[in-house]
């Protein structure tokens, strides 16, 4: 049995990916040599993406973790399956411009971003920033002050939540480096200190709780945490955000052991 359907063993005796024999592939382009099924990557974007638009009312944008893998092919399978890119660092951001990706379709996260891949993302049109902490937050006001424009930024917040995870990959607790914690106020700092700088727009806010999670509660609780928090936003700052990204996580099979969740 193998980890994903993409595998399986022809009458050779051969490994195979997406239907193609891994001995001659190797023949032909030498080791080491990456294989993608293409095939399976669209048919697990669409199942995402046709979750969304059938729960949602269409009013959703599944978002691909470039981290993954990026490059320009996978990119613009991206792009045809109508999803959007979750960017990380400035090299990421730009294989997406050179691939002709819709840039407002991507949205840049980071805890270390640099001056100079902050100004990249304002330059090739990012369509939204996620800021992790308060000197992000300035630099991006000054960037933008420098260039004349305006950013749309997401706020990533600690919604408390202890994922049942390897300690090495939770991200939402409260000691996480990741963001700013609801519990001490700190949230709700950042929030009337984005709202004071004169360019940037508060469009949402995004979180995080840890990767290869199995179960569903963890992330029922931190939607509920999320939207919590944006009712506070509204009662307190009488603005009622639109948009909530509430990151993946999903676990996925690496081992016979694994049992992920179906998505949708």
């Amino acid at each position: 049995m193998f980890v994903s359907d993409s595998f399986s063993v022809n009458e050779k005796g051969h490994l195979t990916v997406g239907g193609a024999d891994a001995v001659d592939l190797m023949a032909q382009y030498g080791s080491p040599l990456y294989v993608l099924d293409e095939n399976g990557i669209r048919a697990n974007l669409r199942a995402f993406r046709n979750s969304i638009r059938s729960e949602y009312d269409g009013n959703g944008l599944c978002l691909y973790a470039s981290k993954a893998l990026c490059c320009k092919a996978l990119c613009r399978i991206v792009a045809e399956e109508d999803c959007g890119l979750d960017v990380v660092s400035g090299g990421e951001i730009y294989t997406a411009w050179k691939a002709g990706f819709p840039m407002d379709k991507t949205v840049f996260h980071g805890n270390n971003k640099t001056a100079e891949e902050l100004a990249l993302a304002l330059d090739t049109g990012v369509g939204r920033i996620v800021v992790d902490n308060d000197a992000e937050l300035d630099r991006l006001e000054a960037l933008c002050a420098e260039k004349d424009c305006r950013a749309r930024v997401y706020l990533r917040i600690k919604p408390g939540i202890d994922a049942h995870t390897h300690n090495y990959i939770r991200t939402g607790q409260i000691d996480s480096k990741f963001g700013f914690a609801l519990e001490t106020g700190e949230a709700l700092a950042a929030v009337a200190k984005t709202l004071a700088h004169e360019h940037l727009e508060l469009v949402g806010l995004h979180c995080h709780i840890g990767s290869q999670i199995f179960e569903l509660e963890p992330f029922t609780e931190a939607a509920a945490v999320m939207i919590r928090f944006m009712s506070q936003i509204r009662d307190e700052f009488r603005i009622a955000l639109a948009e909530l990204d509430l990151g993946g996580g999903f676990g996925i099979k690496y081992t016979q052991e694994d049992k992920p969740l179906p998505y949708g």
